[in-house]
């Protein structure tokens, strides 16, 4: 694959930063797993609609505390998901600047202006893409075949040289359907040991 490999498109939460939040879903909805949490966050529709930029904050809010029947308030909720998103992991940075010795990089992910604004804009993680594609702004989501296609016409490099990093398998499996290289990982060893099997980053 190292051969083929042109341009390395990461995600952010999971990846190369802390996304925070599981705890405190898993504590408040009362579902028994992470995997449970995970899985109804990513299907559920407000936030679907919430991370193409589709509604307000406030409605976001309102929207996931009534569906999930949450204890608390819609701006109590919203006051504390605004701070989910965590510090990028160790060695986030470093390793994507290895990764920018070699090829092109850029970041594809599932988030919101909220989020984004608080905890992401400006982080020298974030700068050190060129290509910077957010759902929010896109107004479109993963797994969606759409956001896939949007991304591929705007790359450097066509689809089947373009490695996705995703710690959601989902997304993973959507990206291989739209003809991109696609590996699921969590954290930055995992993403690191990726490359080096591609052959982007020497061991």
């Amino acid at each position: 694959m190292g051969d083929r490999i042109e341009f390395v498109l990461f995600d952010l939460g999971g990846v190369l930063i802390d996304p925070g939040g599981v705890e405190p879903m898993r504590e408040l909805s009362g579902l028994a797993s992470d995997d449970e949490v995970w899985a109804r966050w990513l299907s559920c529709r407000w936030v679907r609609r919430f991370e193409a930029g589709l509604c307000s904050p406030e409605a976001f809010a309102a929207g996931v505390v009534s569906d999930w029947g949450l204890p608390l308030a819609p701006a109590e909720f919203l006051d504390t998901f605004s701070a989910w998103p965590g510090l990028p992991y160790p060695g986030a940075l470093e390793v994507v600047a290895e990764v920018r010795q070699q090829l092109p990089v850029g970041c594809l992910s599932n988030t919101n202006a909220v989020q984004w604004v608080a905890n992401c804009e400006g982080t020298p993680v974030v700068e050190a893409f060129a290509y910077r594609f957010l759902s929010f702004e896109l107004g479109l989501v993963k797994p969606d075949r759409a956001i896939f296609d949007l991304v591929a016409a705007r790359l450097p490099a066509r689809r089947g040289r373009v490695l996705f990093l995703d710690d959601n398998q989902a997304n993973v499996d959507a990206a291989v359907a739209a003809g991109f290289e696609a590996r699921r990982v969590r954290g930055v060893d995992a993403a690191r040991a990726v490359l080096v099997d591609a052959g982007v980053l020497t061991p």
